[in-house]
């Protein structure tokens, strides 16, 4: 199970940089506005990371912090696209609130196997 979310999450992380980094035409548009967007897709990432690297959480989310940061830069060197700090805070604090649902689906999962394992 473990290796199918990692699968998951690397690959969700390849579709976000081919969308950041690949030619405008082929970025997905929604209703949600670009910082909807933004947050959704990083809101996934993050949970997807959150839960495919549980046992190293910290690590993986301030690598990913970082990686965004990289992403948002490497704009600068793509035509079409463009660099913006508005976008580089709304990421990290989305990916951040998609590694706070991992580890609180975590802790849920884990009181409930508790539990149930003290009733029997």
């Amino acid at each position: 199970m473990t290796t199918l979310v990692r699968l998951f999450a690397w690959l969700l992380a390849l579709a976000v940089t081919f969308a950041t980094l690949g030619p405008p035409r082929f970025r997905p548009h929604s209703d949600l506005g670009q910082d909807g967007e933004h947050a959704l897709a990083f809101v996934l990432i993050g949970l997807a990371f959150g839960l495919a690297y549980a046992r190293n959480r910290l690590l993986t989310s301030v690598v990913s912090i970082a990686a965004i940061g990289i992403l948002e830069i490497l704009q600068l060197w793509v035509p079409g696209r463009h660099a913006r700090f508005e976008d580089f805070v709304v990421d990290a604090l989305a990916a951040c609130a998609g590694f706070t649902l991992a580890a609180a689906l975590d802790w849920i999962i884990q009181r409930s196997r508790r539990s149930s394992a003290n009733a029997v």
